[in-house]
């Protein structure tokens, strides 16, 4: 096991183009960090440069005490699983597995005790004489995950192994994931676009974007106190909902009110006066009134109900208020019919403000 850190790491590509702009964070040895992001966001690249399969442009990369800048991956003690399996079709599982042990001359009886135990780990050992053509595809990515684990490295490299797996598929590797993490102790990094992936496997998470590195804390940090307008929309399913407006000094106190002009919302501990910012609201912060749920402070606004998803344990519905599109979360209950009119509570006590020119935090919820 060992400590991953980087310092001021950059990717610069020959066209001029910044895939990371000077990343800088640790991962504690024995951690899982999740690098999270939308598509092109540098999570990826970040990976590959701990990996050593993408140079550094400037900054420095230590795993464990050693500067592995300029060391090729085969020496960094690292053990890398990828989207697409990789695994060799000719080969049964027990030799996929065992292959690269044999590369590096382990004996026999080493190779048979790490693989069996790998097996055993994975459930794999009732298929380990079949070739992966013979496997689901959630037995593959089982049998990617035991052909790093039998190389027993310093760090575990994740690249958004569970992209190729249907819905059930995921949830269920994800778990193994969770628990191959707990039972190894090893230092674990692990790339997604999925904030859900994110959320439920990170010790902490590494939120990117533009390649840049937005904030770094642990799941419920970045849900509860997100830096930035970003990262707020990014965490949390469904999505923030964000409502532009200004602030006021009104009466000796501060108060929200849409550019719309649709709602206005009173503030306790706002920072500032007379600002164009954007208000933040979670799906769970809105309720229906007269519904089950009746926040201890709260303001009104109408709309009118456009689209109800009921989810067995939860209803998500969708209404406008003039131009504003709200999405809100809450327990079944009975609704009217689409397209006729509904109140909406506001919880003020779960609001959060951004402003609107940098996207920066200006208030904890």
């Amino acid at each position: 096991m060992a400590r991953v850190s980087l310092d001021a790491v950059r990717k610069v590509y020959d066209n001029g183009f910044v895939a990371v702009a000077g990343a800088t964070f640790d991962i504690e040895d024995g951690e899982l960090v999740v690098l999270v992001g939308p598509s092109g966001c540098g999570k990826s690249t970040t990976l590959r440069m701990i990996a050593g399969l993408e140079s550094i442009t400037s900054g420095t990369l230590r795993i464990g005490e050693r500067i592995v800048n300029d060391i090729p991956p085969a020496r960094r003690d690292i053990a890398m699983v990828f989207q697409n399996y990789a695994l060799y079709p000719h080969m049964t599982v027990r030799d996929n597995m065992a292959f690269a042990l044999k590369l590096r001359n382990e004996t026999k009886a080493e190779i048979e005790r790490r693989v069996t135990e790998a097996a055993d780990i994975l459930g794999l050992t009732p298929v380990l004489d079949r070739k992966p053509r013979q496997l689901s595809g959630g037995q593959r990515q089982r049998v990617a995950l035991g052909r790093a684990i039998v190389r027993q490295p310093q760090v575990f490299l994740f690249d958004e192994p569970l992209s190729n797996l249907d819905a059930k598929l995921r949830v269920q590797t994800r778990k193994e994931i969770a628990r191959l993490h707990r039972r190894l102790g090893t230092t674990m990094v692990y790339v997604t676009h999925d904030q859900v992936e994110a959320m439920t496997l990170g010790d902490r998470i590494v939120v990117m974007n533009a390649g840049e590195i937005q904030q770094i804390g642990t799941p419920l940090e970045l849900y509860e106190r997100p830096a930035n307008q970003f990262v707020a929309g990014f965490v949390g399913s469904p999505a923030m909902n964000f409502i532009r407006g200004i602030l006021h000094h009104e009466g000796g106190g501060t108060v929200f009110r849409a550019e719309n002009g649709t709602l206005a919302v009173p503030l306790a501990n706002a920072a500032g006066g007379a600002r164009d910012v954007v208000l933040g609201l979670r799906p769970e912060s809105l309720h229906v009134d007269g519904g089950p749920i009746t926040p201890a402070r709260s303001t009104p606004i109408d709309a009118r109900l456009d689209v109800v998803e009921p989810m067995g344990a939860e209803i998500v519905l969708s209404a406008r208020a003039d131009t504003l599109e709200l999405v809100a979360r809450v327990p079944p209950q009975p609704l009217p019919p689409p397209d006729t009119p509904i109140r909406l509570l506001i919880d003020l006590d779960r609001l959060y403000l951004f402003d609107a020119a940098t996207g920066r935090s200006l208030a904890a919820p």
